[in-house]
C-alpha cells in the first residue's frame, strides 16, 4: 500500500478541499431535507382546501363545497395550507403563485388514498411550458401525483412535467409519477422536454431543492433530459428516484447550458445524487433518434457542474453509465465524487471522464471515482468503432483519482481503462481489481497494453491493483454483485477517508469497518 499512500499524500491539499466541500454538502443535505419538514409526507398542516372534479370554482374550497380546479385551490391558500385533491383526472396547467414559510409550508397532495392525475391531454404548448410550475416561490411540497400526457409536435418549444425556477427555495417534489412528457416534433433539431426540470435562471440561486422517490418514465425529451438540474442551483438532493424507458439522459447536473446569462451563475453546485435507479435509457428511441447509430445517452450525467456527490446509484442498460464530463468550454466538471455505485450492461462506457474529443476545451478536474462495481459495459462499439471501455478518460482530465473499483469487462471487449487521448496530468489509478474471462486490455494515451506489467510500466504506477483474480460475486446470473466472504476484493481496498469513500456501501451497510474497506460497491 506504500505506493498508494504516497500518491494520496501528494494530493493532501486536494483532499482537504474536497473534505471541506463535503462538509458544506453535508450541511446542505441537512438543510435541503428540511424543505417542508413538517409536511414532507403530505400531512395536513394549518387550514385545508379541497378540490374535486365535481366541485365548482365558485365554492369556498371546503370538503363539503370543493373547488373544481387545482389552480383555483392554489389561489385560495395561505402559508400552512394543504390543498387536498380528490381522485380523478384534471386537465389543466398548474402554477404556484404564493409562498409558504419555514414553519408553514404549502402542500399540494391527493386526498387520502385517492389517485389524482394532472393530465396535459389536449392542452397546447407554447414556448417553455410545464404542467406544474413553481416560479419564484418558497416552501412548497408537491406530493403523490401522476403528471402525464403533456405533448407537442412543435419544434423549438420546451415541454416539461414539473418545472422549478425563478430563485425558488425549499421545494420538495416527492413520490410523483411523471410520464408521457413528449416533444414529438418531426424536425431533427428543436426537440426539447423534461420530466422534472430544476433550472436556476436568475441571479438568485435555487437552493434547498429535494427531488425524492419519484418515477419518471416513457418521456420523449429530444436533446434534453428526463430529470434536469441546470444553471444557478446551489444545494439540492436527488434521491431514490426511478428513471427509465427514456429517450435521452436520465439525470443531469449541468453547467454551461443556456440556463443563466451570467457565466458565474450558470452551473450547478453543491448537490447530492444518491440511491437512484436508472435503466433502459436509449437515445435511439423517440420519433427522431437523438443518437442515430450509437446510444450515447448517459444514465447520470455531471456536465460542467461542481461539488456533486454521486453515490449508491444503480445504473444499467443505458447508453453510457455515469459521466463526469464537460461538453462546454470554460465549464469543467470539478470536485465531484462518484462512489459506491453499480454500473452494468451499458451500450458504451461504464464511467466516463473528460471533454468530448475534438469538440470542447472543457474537462474533468479533481474528481474521485472510488469503490464502484463496473460490469460488462461497452456492449457496442463507439462512434469511431472503438471499444470505449469500462472506465474512459478523454480530453483534459487532471488530478483525478480512480481507486478501489471492481472492473469486469465483457470477454469480447475486455477494455478496463481507456485513456483515449494524450494530455491531462496527475491522474491516480490504483487499488482496483481487474478481472476478465477473455482478453485484458488497458489503453493509455491511445496505446493498448495487454500485459498487466506492461500496463503498469506505461502508466507509471497502479502497483497495488489486483489482476486476474475473480472477485467472486454472489451470483452474476442474477446481477447480485455482493462479495462472497472469500472474495479477494474483501477488505483489501485503500481507505482514503470517510469523506471520500463514504460511510455506507451500496446496500447501506457500513463502508469502512475496523479501518478496512473492500473494493467495489459492496463491503
Amino acid at each position: 500500500m506504500d505506493t498508494l499512500r504516497l500518491d494520496c499524500f501528494k494530493k493532501m491539499f486536494l483532499l482537504g478541499i474536497i473534505m471541506l466541500s463535503y462538509g458544506v454538502l453535508s450541511a446542505c443535505s441537512k438543510k435541503t431535507s428540511l424543505a417542508g419538514s413538517d409536511n414532507q409526507d403530505g400531512q395536513a398542516s394549518g387550514k385545508n382546501i379541497y378540490v374535486a372534479v365535481n366541485g365548482s370554482d365558485s365554492n369556498n374550497g371546503t370538503l363539503e363545497a370543493p373547488v373544481s380546479t387545482i389552480q383555483k385551490g392554489l389561489e385560495l391558500v395561505n402559508p400552512g395550507y394543504t390543498v387536498f385533491v380528490r381522485g380523478g383526472t384534471y386537465k389543466e396547467k398548474v402554477s404556484f403563485s404564493k409562498s409558504g414559510r419555514k414553519d408553514k409550508v404549502i402542500t399540494l397532495k391527493p386526498y387520502q388514498g385517492e389517485k389524482v392525475i394532472i393530465s396535459g391531454e389536449g392542452l397546447s404548448v407554447s414556448g417553455n411550458e410545464a404542467l406544474v410550475t413553481v416560479n419564484n416561490v418558497n416552501f412548497i411540497v408537491i406530493y403523490g401525483f401522476d403528471i402525464c400526457n403533456f405533448k407537442t409536435t412543435s419544434a423549438w418549444v420546451n415541454v416539461d412535467g414539473i418545472v422549478v425556477k425563478g430563485g425558488s427555495t425549499n421545494i420538495s417534489i416527492k413520490k410523483n409519477r411523471v410520464f408521457n412528457i413528449e416533444n414529438n416534433a418531426t424536425a431533427e433539431l428543436g426537440r426539447s422536454g423534461h420530466g422534472i426540470h430544476i433550472i436556476g435562471n436568475t441571479e438568485v440561486a435555487l437552493t434547498k431543492i429535494l427531488v425524492e422517490e419519484n418515477e419518471i418514465f416513457d418521456c420523449n425529451t429530444g436533446y434534453s433530459e428526463n430529470l434536469t438540474v441546470n444553471g444557478y442551483v446551489d444545494g439540492f438532493e436527488v434521491r431514490k428516484n426511478k428513471v427509465y424507458k427514456g429517450e435521452n439522459i436520465g439525470i443531469v447536473a449541468a453547467g454551461g447550458y443556456a440556463a443563466n446569462s451570467n457565466p458565474a451563475y450558470n452551473y450547478v453546485r453543491n448537490g447530492i445524487i444518491a440511491d437512484n435507479e436508472i435503466f433502459n435509457i436509449d437515445g435511439r428511441t423517440g420519433p427522431i433518434p437523438t443518437y442515430k447509430d450509437h446510444n450515447g445517452a448517459i444514465g447520470i450525467y455531471i456536465d460542467g457542474a461542481r461539488n456533486i456527490l454521486i453515490e449508491r446509484n444503480l445504473v444499467r442498460d443505458c447508453g453510457r453509465g455515469i459521466g463526469i464530463v464537460s461538453e462546454t468550454d470554460n465549464f469543467p466538471t470539478q470536485e465531484c465524487v462518484v462512489r459506491n455505485n453499480l454500473v452494468y450492461n451499458c451500450s458504451l462506457a461504464g464511467i466516463y471522464l473528460g471533454g468530448y474529443i475534438g469538440y470542447t476545451g472543457g474537462g474533468t478536474n479533481r474528481c474521485y471515482v472510488v469503490n464502484n462495481t463496473i460490469f460488462q459495459n461497452s456492449k457496442d462499439l463507439g462512434y469511431s468503432n472503438e471499444v470505449e471501455g469500462e472506465i474512459r478518460l478523454t480530453e483534459n482530465c487532471n488530478d483525478n483519482t480512480i481507486v478501489n473499483n471492481i472492473i469486469y469487462p465483457r470477454s469480447d471487449r475486455s477494455v478496463f481503462i481507456n485513456k483515449q487521448v494524450t494530455g491531462g496530468s496527475n491522474n491516480i489509478i490504483n487499488s482496483n481489481l481487474y478481472y476478465s474471462n477473455g482478453l485484458s486490455i488497458w489503453r493509455w494515451n491511445n496505446i493498448p497494453y495487454t500485459d498487466f506489467n506492461a500496463w503498469k510500466a506505461a502508466y507509471g504506477g497502479d502497483e497495488v491493483s489486483l489482476f486476474g483474480t475473480d472477485p467472486l460475486f454472489v451470483n452474476i446470473a442474477t446481477y447480485d454483485f455482493r462479495l462472497n466472504p472469500t472474495s479477494p476484493a474483501k477488505n483489501t481496498g485503500a481507505v482514503i477517508s470517510a469523506a471520500i469513500n463514504g460511510t455506507t456501501d451500496m446496500e447501506a451497510k457500513a463502508r469502512i469497518v475496523n479501518n478496512l474497506i473492500s473494493r467495489g460497491a459492496y463491503q
